[in-house]
């Protein structure tokens, strides 16, 4: 996958309790305003608000493939999945190419571990998120 290409899943874990408002504020501009919904990025835009949250969030690297799943799963039944990955690529925002801000996630089947960073719970980077994706969806 080429540098300008990668797209980032980030997806909330931790709910509201407990969080310092500076947290709060980095995760509303995520667009991850409740437990369990995610958004997909362009890496660039990122590095820095996901250092900050990484206690509150999972996130990693997807491919296509998985983020096309995504959108016709969760995402509005009229869009054009393959024109969606394409912008998401050119960075352009969610409601821009006919979604909702982020995509509502269920828990994932078969539980968690919030309390530890990956690879033993979920918080933090993950070098296969598909995997967390796909048991959520």
């Amino acid at each position: 996958m080429s540098e300008e290409n990668k797209m980032i899943a980030v997806i909330r874990i931790s709910g509201k309790v407990d969080v310092s408002e500076k947290i709060k504020n980095t995760l509303d501009r995520l667009d991850t305003r409740r437990k369990y919904s995610c958004n997909i990025f362009k890496e660039e835009f990122i590095k820095g608000m996901l250092k900050k949250v990484r206690d509150y969030v999972a996130y990693g690297y997807v491919d296509d493939k998985m983020v096309k799943k995504l959108v016709e799963k969760r995402g509005k039944g009229d869009v054009n999945s393959e024109k969606v990955v394409k912008g998401l690529k050119e960075g352009k925002k969610p409601k821009e190419l006919g979604l909702k801000s982020c995509f509502r996630l269920h828990p994932p089947r078969g539980g968690i571990n919030t309390k530890q960073h990956y690879p033993r719970g979920v918080l933090g980077k993950h070098e296969d998120i598909s995997k967390l994706l796909e048991r959520m969806l």
